[in-house]
């Protein structure tokens, strides 16, 4: 096994990971970053699908100005996008592979199979390589990936985990839909990527129906002026909102419960404004709904599920696609290892960081989802990388210094 060093490996070549990369490397240290890049955006997003964040909110953070989505598209020969338009992802992951050229360049497409603490501080790394490699500090920026959250009574139905070939998916697990043409797809969820997938899945022939907990599908306002008194901010037109992006730093000293409530109900099961036209009245919408059980049914799913008035239904498909979120809990990133993991301090599933977002372990730091539970919703979205990275640069900058 060869062995080199290096002062900070980002894990991850997503939104969170290339931004910090940037802003690292723009400090002079020492970087390597390993991932498929944009992966997440390219591998587990189905073809045709709209990012929820308009084109001002759908820029990386760089550490100099000139690298933004319309940046690229200028630059590219592409369409600029309107203030109002919506970002096709196949757009973004372009977008996304041109600033990785232009401010990242070199991301190794190799795994990182171990992480672990070294005597005496820093860490061991172990890639799928082959290759050892030692590290002053570690950037955990592995997007979603673990993540994915499927409801109790539908995964028993699948030993061997949902699968997009399987009787039972998560949207994430699909980035082609054509295949559902004529079939039976039971939705469950109702937030922005169900109701998209629904969406797709009714557009390419697919007997859609939806499962929901709620009363009914909410939608976000349309663009356009709204209350004076009400700030406008990249996910929405509210002071709360504004306080989310905007003073995402104070976000981490609210008390724990209110902060996992918040990261779990702010911008929660909603779907984007221009999604209404393509999903109501375009198929059945079961509301008010929570899944009791299921079992397989011949080549499908047979799902039963009950209310509050004791309206019940079972319900028979061909597959269930399951959109029910993402959960963070720190036992999904199997690359850090068990003894790592035990010393991580949590709120909830979610590390809990200090102000540069480093965790309770010495110089290993989380940016993107598993942040959100210190500085709030914001970290969601592709434009918390404004707020995580150029702050995680400087707190690693100064990490690796003092342990020099």
């Amino acid at each position: 096994m060869s062995h080199s060093t290096a002062s900070v490996v980002v894990i991850g070549a997503g939104p969170y990971g290339l931004s910090t990369a940037a802003h690292l490397r723009s400090r002079g240290l020492s970087v390597r970053v390993f991932g498929a890049p944009m992966a997440s955006w390219s591998e587990k997003m189905p073809a045709g699908m709209l990012l929820k964040s308009p084109p001002s909110a759908s820029s990386l953070s760089a550490p100099q100005p000139g690298f933004t989505l319309d940046a690229y598209t200028r630059a590219a020969g592409e369409g600029r996008l309107g203030e109002h338009e919506q970002v096709p992802v196949e757009l973004f992951v372009r977008y996304g592979l041109w600033f990785m050229r232009q401010l990242v360049p070199g991301v190794e497409d190799v795994r990182v199979r171990t992480v672990d603490r070294q005597a005496g501080g820093g860490f061991r790394l172990k890639l799928a390589s082959g290759e050892g490699l030692t590290v002053s500090a570690v950037v955990v920026a592995s997007g979603l990936t673990g993540f994915a959250h499927v409801p109790e009574a539908l995964a028993d139905v699948v030993p061997d985990g949902p699968s997009a070939r399987g009787p039972v998916s998560h949207t994430s697990h699909h980035t082609d839909l054509t295949g559902f043409a004529g079939r039976r797809v039971l939705v469950v969820g109702a937030g922005q990527s169900a109701q998209e997938n629904a969406a797709l899945l009714h557009e390419a022939g697919a007997q859609v129906r939806m499962l929901i907990r709620g009363s009914g599908l909410n939608f976000g306002a349309s663009p356009g002026p709204g209350p004076h008194w009400q700030p406008d901010t990249p996910v929405g037109r509210s002071w709360a909102l504004y306080g989310f992006v905007h003073r995402a730093a104070a976000f981490r000293y609210l008390p724990a419960a209110a902060r996992l409530w918040l990261v779990r109900e702010v911008l929660g099961p909603c779907g984007a404004w221009w999604l209404r036209p393509r999903v109501e009245h375009r198929f059945p919408v079961l509301a008010g709904q929570r899944i009791t059980g299921a079992v397989l049914s011949g080549d499908g799913v047979e799902v039963s599920s009950t209310s509050r008035t004791v309206t019940s239904y079972r319900l028979e498909a061909d597959h269930v696609m399951v959109g029910t979120g993402y959960r963070v809990h720190l036992e999904a990133l199997d690359f850090l290892s068990p003894e790592l993991r035990a010393g991580l301090l949590r709120t909830g599933g979610f590390p809990r960081l200090d102000a540069g977002l480093g965790s309770s372990v010495p110089g290993l730091y989380f940016t993107g989802l598993p942040a959100a539970g210190s500085f709030g919703p914001v970290l969601r979205f592709v434009c918390g990388t404004r707020f995580a990275s150029p702050r995680l640069a400087s707190a690693v900058e100064a990490y690796c210094a003092s342990a020099a």
